[in-house]
């Protein structure tokens, strides 16, 4: 007996699995009601695994999950509490990571506990340390600096070179200056009409960077023409435009302040200047001048043929 009963210590005893919850459909709304529930999980799994990253190994926990928040939809204390949840996710998965992506390169960084302390003391009303207004103000004064930061230490360099050839370029023959700073030098001078900055132009044009890279060209389409009106770009090309005659081609240099700025446009990065090649073609709406045609000259009358007088 002693041998029998320390056999049976040694055997494992298998729990038998509790068995599933019997579905019994009584009637026809029971009926539809189970299969409308099952047909509406079509393309859930995939939506929970690849856009909430639910493991599929927890389904029993996404179940109980599911089951408690659809037995307590009443409940204003489940719901915030629920809410808080979901406002958690989108905080780590959205806001801190997107401000995170815009501070990186720069001096500063986030403090996800203390991004966390502030966000819940707003909640709270703790003013303690800043209010609503002020830490708002303090939040973009301080983006706003390490932009600029950032923007300086990864592209200065392109300034710098800008205003050295602006300086260098503006001692040319035929260059000119407006009082702006942007320059130009007259290629071909046209003897149309000049647009105004809300009139629809017809161009050719060449875009440069510094190094003699082209950026944009549209002499390089099937259809070289292009339409915008003048004031739908950037401000040099506005200036610029506003001044030339119809048919003129001029080379414009265009600081970066009157360019893109510190933006990144991809090929054209922070604080470029640019080159322009630029023909202004036409006036939309306004028909070229047709040259004038030259007098007819008058026609010359025959001189009357003398009658022979009969003798």
């Amino acid at each position: 007996m002693l041998t029998i009963a320390a056999n049976d210590k040694k055997k494992k005893i298998a729990t038998p699995a509790a068995a599933p919850e019997r579905t019994v459909l009584a009637n026809s709304n029971d009926t539809l009601s189970y299969a409308a529930g099952m047909s509406q999980t079509n393309g859930l799994i995939p939506y929970l695994t690849s856009q909430l990253k639910v493991d599929t190994a927890y389904m029993a926990d996404f179940i109980a999950g599911f089951k408690e928040a659809m037995n307590k939809t009443e409940d204003p204390s489940y719901n915030a509490h629920a809410a808080g949840i979901e406002i958690a996710k989108m905080l780590k998965e959205r806001l801190f990571p997107g401000i995170e992506n815009e501070l990186k390169g720069s001096p500063e960084s986030l403090v996800r506990e203390k991004f966390v302390e502030g966000f819940v003391a707003a909640l709270k009303k703790d003013t303690s340390i800043y209010n609503q207004q002020t830490s708002a103000s303090y939040f973009e004064a301080r983006m706003k600096a390490n932009h600029e930061a950032k923007q300086e230490r990864l592209y200065g360099a392109n300034r710098e070179a800008g205003k050295k050839f602006l300086a260098e370029n503006a001692k040319k023959e035929g260059v000119v200056t407006t009082p702006s700073g942007l320059q130009y030098k007259i290629l071909t001078k046209g003897t149309g009409p000049i647009p105004t900055a809300s009139q629809e132009v017809k161009v050719k044009y060449e875009g440069k960077l510094l190094d003699g890279t082209v950026f944009d060209s549209s002499y390089k389409r099937s259809d070289p023409i292009t339409k915008f009106r003048c004031n739908q770009v950037i401000k040099g090309w506005t200036e610029a435009l506003t001044m030339m005659p119809v048919g003129s081609t001029w080379e414009l240099y265009i600081p970066y302040e009157l360019a893109y700025g510190d933006a990144d446009q991809g090929k054209i990065k922070p604080y470029s200047m640019l080159i322009f090649k630029v023909e202004l073609v036409g006036i939309e709406g306004l028909e070229p001048e047709k040259p004038a045609e030259p007098a007819k000259p008058a026609p010359v009358k025959a001189a009357p043929k003398k009658v022979a007088k009969k003798k």
